[in-house]
């Protein structure tokens, strides 16, 4: 039967202003009948200003924060939620038939793959298992005896965005960082590019479409700058990744270059920051989930048909609110 309207809620929304706008153009060119609502802790998330409806919510790690998503739920007829950030993941996950009991579809993953993604060791091992190449990881404790090369990378075991993750040249810098690094993973040092894939597979799990995009400069943890390229070992690998983990929704897969190969790295089991550049480039995702979801079919492309050579480049824009506005946001909660 199909839905008259599918209103979809995205959970930290924060800075994601332009994928909000590619939902709004895919209700438009559906001709489908929806809202957008937005949640966040901080008032002046700027995507806020992109949203139909907003709501200050609890923290992640406060025992209020899915009671009242729940109720957000209810009160909006929410039809699909989709999770911005990496901390959201495992919550959604392990709440699904809280959320869902709403008449919602939590678009992600099992809470087993969540689990997975989140920890990056357990990805490595993930990867290892599947027979993809990853580089050489190694946990604290076991390089004690072990001649290493340098330079290495750490980063934090539960690491988002980037945060915490350095470059390491010699012994003194590691001894230093791993203590430094919260719970950290080292890796040996891929110089790259690096490659992030924006994997999209529909409510089943069935794959719908992957594009890659290389990222030229980041800030903040996102790409600032990037564009399609395609490498049919990269695409093979995301699918075979996609499967294994049993992804729902969308997912960002990510691996750095040597020699002409892929050596993969993190999954985000989320929109990418970077997935504008995708869209634009023909993985129409926010029409294909909105048409799923309406009960309309949905016309893909076939895997890797997307524009490539495509490049982007991101410049800061700004929402000005008066203190009657500040207040009235600061205001909407549940």
């Amino acid at each position: 039967m199909r839905a008259s309207t599918v209103n979809v809620l995205f959970t930290s929304v924060g800075r994601r202003v332009e994928l909000l706008r590619a939902f709004r153009k895919a209700y438009a060119d559906l001709g489908l009948r929806g809202h957008i609502v937005a949640v966040d802790v901080d008032p002046l998330a700027p995507a806020f200003r992109e949203a139909d409806r907003t709501y200050i919510v609890p923290r992640i790690s406060e025992a209020a924060y899915v009671p009242t998503l729940v109720e957000i739920c209810r009160r909006e007829g929410i039809r699909l939620i989709f999770p911005l950030i990496d901390p959201d993941i495992p919550v959604l996950a392990r709440n699904r038939q809280e959320l869902e009991a709403t008449g919602a579809k939590v678009v992600v993953v099992s809470q087993e793959a969540a689990t997975t993604t989140a920890d990056k060791w357990l990805t490595y091992l993930f990867f290892r298992q599947l027979g993809i190449p990853t580089p050489r990881t190694w946990l604290p404790d076991q390089i004690q005896e072990l001649d290493l090369e340098y330079p290495l990378f750490i980063k934090p075991r539960f690491g988002s965005a980037g945060k915490g993750a350095f470059r390491v040249n010699n012994r003194r810098e590691l001894d230093f960082f791993i203590h430094y690094v919260p719970n950290p993973i080292i890796q040996e040092f891929l110089p790259g590019p690096e490659i992030t894939s924006d994997v999209i597979a529909d409510f089943e799990g069935h794959i719908m479409a992957v594009v890659s995009r290389q990222r030229i400069e980041v800030r903040w943890g996102e790409v600032a700058k990037g564009k399609t390229v395609y490498h049919p070992e990269i695409i093979q690998h995301c699918v075979t990744i996609a499967k294994g983990l049993g992804a729902i929704g969308p997912i960002t897969v990510q691996c750095l270059m040597r020699d002409g190969q892929p050596y993969f790295t993190e999954v985000n089991a989320r929109f990418g920051g970077g997935v504008p550049l995708g869209i634009a480039a023909g993985v129409r995702s926010p029409h294909w989930y909105l048409s799923l979801a309406a009960g309309l079919p949905v016309q893909v492309p076939p895997l890797g048909g997307y524009t490539v050579g495509l490049y982007f480049t991101r410049f800061d824009d700004s929402f000005f609110l008066t203190e009657e506005e500040y207040a009235q946001i600061s205001g909407r909660r549940v």
